[in-house]
């Protein structure tokens, strides 16, 4: 269990891990935020007044974004430890003060919320390690056309690795973004010793007057600003990783003076050289440093993505287990860390995507376009659902809580505002993205519900199965045989067609029921209820953990504890195998019951998803009409 109170050489290692894990996306915006900000395409001049003013809304953007809202407040709202859009619905969704609509209206938001983060974990591998490897230009031009190969080889080694586990990710990567973040600081004095005036940015007073003085153009570069803080929901996803207290210190002890040192590096570099806007962030380093600043940052990059492609296989996981996704294979690559994992669906979905983008975009300059609308949508969301869960979790009024969302959400819509406008110009990708995840999600749901529904109406109360067999005489052989059911109060239709077709029941039936609930982790004392029926069955319920994978063989073998012992190598698995049939019957679209039937058909088999061993499955099919 997590201690909630590290200390010593406990927290160190704590913080240590968080490096490499949590600040990889954030500590690598250095590479190209502050560069974007003055892109020729914004039309502000490189400038003391501009370089003050964009310095000043970068400090306060990691200010208020990161320190004040994350760090504060959102990272209070952990559910058992978790953190994580889905882990904050869960929390919110309860809210006594809020209608059944208003729950709804919630829970749909955080979805595409979640459906979001697709779409940050394609675009952060493509735009990082990009941005890494175009240090090669500053070094020399003679290498720019391996620029693009050089980052799609980079790109398959991260994603062909992922097999393999990211269980050490803290041990191995921390101290490689430890010396990232001491580059960072290193270069930024080297940086300010150019122009020390540069450290007066910290006056809020420069971003007033840059936004005053350049109005929409100062708009649109708000646009760039947010680069600087893109990675802070990673603060909150990765919160039952490491806990509130290691995120929390290593950010003000590690990560906020390193970004801000090498933030103001780079002004000064461009008070005193304005020709240096094409990359200040190399341009910092002395020439004989470039080579091994590049390869340094490549390695922070490939860090940085590993973290976006672990939340993505964490909150796929989540949503198969809330039941708005398929079952795929899940593979647990760590015996130690019940959270590591590897989705090999995901992985390469999300691998194609990254090369696509890499060779659609071809600059870290133009990707930059598609990259930060998503990020701000959920940032809003998380805004959002932070207000329903604060009133729940802390009985918060609506005005104090409705005043510090409505603080969140004033900076955030702005930055939302900026960003919107790079829609035409591959904005829209991590939007369609996110919508295409949503759908399939939505549907996959709806769906499940309508064929509950369709199943529900023809299922026979066990009460009156149970007065059937002691009527008919059925023969009962040796042997235990378990009967996975959804609805605890009804007889399984597998039962039915088993003994319907064969005309026999085993001496001992287990009826198993799994119930996924809203929290993370499930206690072992609390996860199993095992009830003795009449004429040999047993009903056993079990609650699931939305982070956890339900493996039948553990959960059948906790139950001897309750007076059910049960020999694997003497039980047979009943499953039903649905074959899905789209019709006129009101419910969903026909192009949705199509993608429903789509999914249900290349859905991972129960019999591997549940880890039931193959041999001892008896697997009975129908048909079923939405």
């Amino acid at each position: 269990m997590k201690n909630d109170n590290p200390k010593g050489r406990y927290l160190a290692g704590l913080m240590v891990g968080a490096l490499g894990v949590v600040y990889g996306d954030i500590g690598t915006s250095p590479l190209y935020a502050l560069r974007e900000c003055f892109n020729q395409t914004h039309g502000v001049d490189v400038n003391t007044v501009n370089i003050m003013g964009v310095l000043s809304l970068i400090f306060w953007s990691l200010v208020l974004v990161v320190s004040v809202k994350y760090l504060a407040f959102v990272l209070r709202a952990d559910n058992k430890g978790e953190g994580g859009i889905l882990s904050l619905v869960a929390l919110a969704f309860g809210d006594a003060h809020a209608t059944n609509r208003t729950r709804a209206a919630v829970v749909m938001v955080g979805i595409f919320g979640a459906a979001l983060l697709y779409g940050d974990g394609v675009i952060t591998p493509s735009i990082s390690v990009l941005s890494a490897i175009e240090g090669l230009n500053v070094a020399t031009h003679k290498l720019e056309h391996f620029v693009l190969p050089i980052t799609i080889i980079v790109l398959v080694g991260l994603f062909a690795g992922q097999k393999y586990g990211s269980g050490h990710v803290g041990r191995i990567f921390g101290p490689v973004m430890a010396l990232w973040f001491l580059t960072l600081a290193v270069l930024g004095i080297r940086g300010i010793l150019l122009a020390p005036e540069v450290l007066g940015a910290v006056n809020p007073w420069h971003a007033l007057n840059f936004i005053l003085e350049n109005r929409f153009a100062a708009f649109i570069v708000m646009g760039a600003v947010f680069l600087a803080v893109t990675g802070a929901e990673a603060l909150y996803a990765d919160l039952g990783h490491f806990g509130a207290k290691p995120v929390r210190r290593t950010w003000f002890v590690f990560v906020l003076p390193a970004l801000l040192l090498n933030y103001f590096g780079q002004g000064a570099l461009l008070m005193s050289q304005p020709d240096a806007k094409e990359n200040p962030f190399y341009l910092l380093a002395p020439t004989w440093a470039l080579y091994p600043l590049v390869g340094l940052a490549t390695a922070a990059t490939v860090i940085a993505s590993q973290a976006l492609i672990s939340g993505a296989f964490s909150i796929t996981m989540q949503a198969i287990q809330l039941g708005y996704l398929p079952r795929m294979e899940i593979r647990h690559t760590s015996s130690e860390e019940r959270g590591q994992i590897y989705i090999p669906l995901v992985n390469s979905f999300l691998l194609i995507s990254c090369i696509c983008l890499v060779l659609g975009f071809r600059s870290s300059s133009s990707l930059s376009a598609a990259y930060g609308l998503a990020v701000t949508l959920d940032m809003i969301i998380t805004s959002t659902l932070f207000y329903f869960a604060a009133r729940r979790l802390w009985g918060w009024s609506r005005a104090r809580t409705g005043a510090l969302c409505a603080a969140f959400l004033a900076v955030e819509i702005v930055f939302f505002s900026a960003n919107s406008v790079k829609i035409l110009h591959g904005g829209w990708f991590p939007l369609a993205a996110a919508l295409a995840v949503f759908t399939v999600m939505t549907t996959w749901k709806r769906g499940r519900q309508l064929l509950g529904e369709r199943l529900s109406a023809s299922l026979l109360p066990f009460e009156i199965f149970l007065q059937g067999i002691r009527n008919s005489g059925a023969q009962r052989v040796r042997g235990t045989a378990v009967f996975m059911s959804g609805n605890p109060n009804g007889t399984p239709l597998a039962l039915l067609h088993n003994l319907m077709h064969n005309k026999v029941l085993h001496e001992r039936i287990l009826l198993l029921t799994l119930v996924t609930i809203d929290e993370p982790h499930i206690a072992a004392a609390e996860r199993v209820r095992v009830e003795a029926l009449t004429d040999g069955f047993w009903r056993v319920t079990v609650r699931v953990g939305f982070m956890e994978k339900p493996a039948v063989p553990g959960i059948l073998a906790s139950c001897a504890a309750h007076g059910l012992p049960v020999k694997m190598e003497e039980t047979t698995f009943f499953l039903s195998r649905e074959t899905i049939l789209s019709t006129k019957l009101p419910g969903m679209a026909r192009w949705r019951e199509r993608l429903f039937a789509f999914l249900s058909r290349n859905a991972q088999p129960a019999t591997a998803f549940f880890e039931l061993p193959a041999n001892r499955v008896v697997e009975l099919g129908m048909q079923v009409e939405l």
